[in-house]
């Protein structure tokens, strides 16, 4: 399993060198875009009866329990 998460992941390493710069952001912000909606969507499963404001409240503390406090 692990021999094959290392192929996997050269060959990403890979096709990431073959993109451009801009291509390369481009990337990095739809991954950062797509893991905002995932960690979103997780949180409604979690807590689905919750209303707009206490949703809101429940995302902005788990967000900061995730905050990189170390710059």
């Amino acid at each position: 399993m692990n021999i094959k998460r290392n192929q996997n992941h050269s060959i990403y390493i890979k096709a990431l060198r073959k993109l451009t710069p801009e291509q390369r952001l481009k990337r990095a912000f739809d991954l950062s875009d797509f893991t905002t909606k995932l960690f979103i969507n997780g949180l409604k499963k979690r807590w689905p009866d919750l209303g707009e404001e206490e949703f809101k409240q429940k995302l902005f503390e788990r967000l900061g329990k995730c905050h990189n406090r170390n710059y």
